[in-house]
């Protein structure tokens, strides 16, 4: 076989991919997609034109304003579309047989999440939501240590952003922190306890929740974008081990009991920490999902994960509403 026909065998064996949405994190997902080894960016799709051009021309790729356009041209879809057209867009794709990673928050209902994960599973279809600090450095340096949390406090806090105050904060910002709690404490939440009000936008823009696991574990989750300064920390209380995240600082901190002995003072407890860099958690979330494609299996953030942090993120606001109502406030 020649090098040519190599190279055309190699081509057509690519997994086609398209990508929905031009905006600030359509942009990076079409940069990704093209990046990859073994794939191919065929269409970049927005309702704007020239947006999805401006998009699509550098990458060599073919810019459209339907993402029905892509419809037996792609084997799989990068869905960043605003959180309302998530449903209709997913669906499509879904039905015509296309594999399909919806960014978060997965849909804007917990009752058309579910639809789209049984969906999914029905036409054996690879469905991955964009919970993308599953991929982080972090994450991935301290879920090995984590074996029976018993406290967790989560706080990621910001500026007023210019982009993405269409979705309260829960289910803009806290819902990457829902995820991961949901990830490390392998028990149903069983009571919710939230507060949180609009600031300077139509929904919360801060919000503080405490949930309760049925195996004992609380966390506190609090988030905002209406700070002064930015904040992201962890912490991480379990009955042999203190950690602490700090993305500010890029560092984890680990303060354990040496010898499983009760410490008599600081000097008998082991201390550790760990720098970690701020990777590409994008493409690794994007590569994670074309393997998957390529492969079959379960997908590391599946349909089933995405429904359960909306469903916590649902129970949150409900009870922020519920706890403004009781105190007669707007």
């Amino acid at each position: 076989m020649t090098q040519g026909a190599e190279a055309q065998q190699g081509a057509a064996r690519a997994l086609r991919l398209g990508v929905v949405g031009a905006g600030h994190f359509g942009r990076y997902h079409a940069q990704k997609c093209a990046a990859l080894d073994g794939a191919r960016l065929i269409a970049v799709v927005d309702i704007d034109e020239e947006c999805a051009a401006a998009v699509a021309d550098p990458l060599g790729a073919d810019a459209a304003t339907d993402h029905r356009a892509l419809i037996g041209r792609v084997d799989a879809a990068s869905v960043a579309v605003p959180a309302a057209a998530h449903y209709a867009v997913v669906k499509d794709f879904l039905d015509a047989g296309i594999h399909v990673l919806v960014e978060k928050p997965f849909t804007e209902s917990v009752a058309s999440a579910r639809e789209l994960t049984a969906l999914a599973e029905a036409k054996g279809l690879v469905l991955q939501v964009g919970l993308i600090e599953r991929f982080s450095d972090a994450f991935q340096a301290i879920a090995p240590r984590i074996a029976r949390p018993l406290y967790i406090e989560s706080v990621r806090v910001s500026p007023f952003p210019q982009r993405n105050t269409d979705v309260s904060v829960v289910l803009d910002v806290m819902i990457h922190d829902i995820d991961i709690i949901l990830a490390l404490v392998d028990a149903p939440v069983t009571e919710i306890d939230a507060v949180g009000t609009p600031v300077f936008s139509a929904s919360e823009d801060i919000a503080n929740a405490r949930l309760k696991f049925a195996n004992g574990c609380v966390a506190n989750v609090t988030a905002s974008r209406v700070s002064l300064k930015t904040e992201r920390t962890l912490r991480i209380f379990q009955p042999d081990m203190y950690i602490k995240v700090d993305h500010g600082e890029r560092s984890v901190s680990i303060a354990r009991k040496k010898d499983g002995d009760v410490p008599a003072s600081m000097e008998s407890v082991a201390l550790e920490r760990t720098d970690f860099e701020q990777g590409d958690a994008l493409m690794r979330e994007i590569e994670s999902f074309v393997r998957t494609v390529e492969t079959g299996g379960i997908p590391a953030v599946s349909g089933a994960d995405g429904v359960r942090s909306l469903e916590v993120a649902h129970r949150i606001t409900a009870s922020m509403s519920e706890n403004r109502a009781a105190l007669n406030l707007p």
